[in-house]
């Protein structure tokens, strides 16, 4: 491995982890263009009904794809212990194990989805004046689903050996791509928010072609052939280990997003357009955290794979510090900007009002998911799967029960209200379970 890759068992902890997270960063704002230049594009151009649908059909669209990023958050854990052990010879079977599986499994899930959009649409009660544009977003967003998989097994094995860059500029190709089709599609043609779901589905497979090449190219070690191939069963069940766990929760995670979904459209178009869009900026406030928490469970699993206590405790305080500033810092762009943010997609003005309220009620609580993640962050680079798993599943249905109950009492605010009491919980939840591992592990 070259200088392209931030060894975080030595040298400058705090250093390593800012240098590792700022990449991880911008590929994370520049994936969320994704759904923020359909949103933009669409809302300004088709109107609120279409951004409506785009917001309608997104939960059940990101289903596959959440498991797929859950799987492959737990390839990086191992990948990251692998190469803190200094078996590099083993990064190879990991990707030559995931890669072909990966690619497999996520065809035939796109292509059920494909067939069975209709009576799923149907199924989460989708608001009739938008049915037939979630359709056919939701039927053209699935094209890209294998090459999303295929990219996240590359991604997630580079990121493990400490290169977040190349993530990096093959999301920054997608994005651009991403744009100018939905200008193409949507502007100029007129396909609608079909036209803004082949727009994405075509930049993600550029984006996983240029991943594949500059692998290729740049690691001799993980150059995968299909000529020869030879799947090592250890390594896809040590694989499972670390992943399984993980793609469980997201799945139900996004299958607690549906019901989500549900409940929020029966409060009409105009609570869906605000809701999804303020999801959509509180999706990017938060990637910060979200990233930050990903290279603390990087630099954890590499000093696992080293046994060195001292840098596996290190981590959990530096990130603590990090991720509590920046939580600090977002609390007070989305109070104080929230709404305007909202209103950049197009919407009514009632549905700004709706977007404002939801931010002045959820920012607040950012606090509570700085310092989660970076406890997740540590637990998870401990490889302790399961129990993170199991816990923000059950959170998660904590939270669909929440927003039920009070909505007698909140309406449609009952949604924020819900996460910001769920929010408080996981920290209690994971502060107790880091010092009890810490403890157990004598770290």
């Amino acid at each position: 491995m070259g200088k392209r890759n931030i060894d975080m068992t030595q040298g400058n902890l705090t250093r390593a982890l800012i240098a590792f997270s700022v990449p991880l960063m911008l590929s994370g704002l520049l994936q969320q263009m994704y759904s923020w230049a359909d949103a933009f594009i669409v809302g300004n151009i088709v109107g609120e009904l279409g951004l409506a649908a785009v917001g309608a059909s997104g939960s059940v669209s990101r289903l596959i794809t959440m498991v797929l990023v859950g799987f492959t958050g737990g390839l990086t854990v191992l990948a990251a212990q692998i190469f803190g052990r200094g078996e590099r010879h083993r990064l190879n079977s990991l990707l030559e194990a995931f890669a072909p599986i990966f690619g497999g499994i996520a065809l035939a899930a796109s292509l059920l989805l494909f067939a069975g959009a209709r009576p799923m649409l149907a199924f989460f009660d989708t608001p009739e004046n938008v049915f037939e544009m979630s359709i056919g977003y939701l039927r053209w967003c699935m094209l890209g689903t294998p090459f999303m998989a295929v990219y996240n097994v590359y991604a997630s094995i580079l990121r493990g050996v400490g290169d977040s860059k190349a993530p990096f500029w093959a999301i920054t190709i997608s994005s651009v791509a991403n744009i100018l089709l939905d200008l193409l599609f949507v502007g100029l043609l007129g396909w609608g928010t079909s036209g803004a779901a082949l727009a994405t589905s075509l930049s993600q497979a550029a984006m996983t072609v240029f991943i594949v090449l500059y692998t290729a190219r740049r690691y001799e070690e993980l150059r995968f052939s299909l000529r020869g191939l030879q799947i090592d069963s250890e390594t896809v069940k040590e694989g499972i280990h670390f992943g399984l766990p993980m793609a469980l929760q997201q799945s139900i995670n996004s299958i607690g997003s549906m019901a989500l979904q549900g409940f929020q459209n029966s409060f009409g178009s105009a609570t869906v357009a605000a809701i999804s869009t303020a999801y959509r900026v509180d999706s990017v406030m938060l990637l910060p955290i979200f990233n930050m928490s990903q290279s603390v469970a990087t630099a954890v699993g590499q000093n696992v794979g080293t046994a060195d206590k001292g840098r596996i405790k290190d981590s959990l305080r530096i990130s603590l510090r990090l991720l509590g500033g920046v939580s600090l810092v977002l609390t007070l762009i989305v109070v104080s900007i929230g709404g305007r943010m909202v209103a950049l997609f197009g919407v009514s003005e009632e549905a700004v009002q709706i977007g404002a309220e939801f931010f002045r009620i959820l920012g607040p609580f950012y606090i509570m998911v700085g310092l989660s993640n970076a406890y997740q962050g540590y637990l998870k680079g401990l490889g302790d799967m399961k129990f993170s798993s199991i816990a923000n599943i059950t959170t998660l249905w904590l939270r669909i029960g929440l927003s039920y109950l009070m909505k007698p009492f909140f309406g449609n605010m009952s949604i924020a209200w819900a996460e910001a009491v769920i929010w408080t919980l996981q920290l209690i939840v994971w502060v107790l379970r880091a010092k009890y591992l810490q403890k157990k592990k004598d770290l």
